[in-house]
């Protein structure tokens, strides 16, 4: 699938406290995103997240990169900014509707 390009704003009402003075991207608003793209891509939803690792801080306004690959019945997914990886996990869906 092609990569999907996207950055938060630093006025999301997710970031207020997400850290004063050093704001960083709540992991729940990637997962949002992968959640997102894999209804538009796949049409379907997130029954689980069975694996799910942040490997590095996403900063408002960098621009980020999410590649979804499907495998096994499952969707994994990989956030990256740059060269640096920033999220990575395993999707299990149901179907949307259900």
């Amino acid at each position: 699938m092609n990569p999907m390009r996207f950055q938060i704003d630093a006025d999301h009402p997710a970031l207020p406290g997400h850290f004063p003075g050093r704001p960083v991207v709540p992991g729940v608003v990637l997962l949002d995103r992968v959640a997102a793209a894999i209804e538009t891509q796949f049409g379907a939803r997130i029954s689980a997240l069975p694996q799910v690792k942040f490997l590095a801080p996403l900063l408002p306004g960098q621009e980020a990169e999410l590649r979804l690959e499907e495998k096994d019945k499952k969707i994994h997914f990989h956030i990256s900014c740059g060269a640096a990886p920033v999220a990575s996990g395993v999707a299990e869906l149901t179907e949307a509707g259900a």
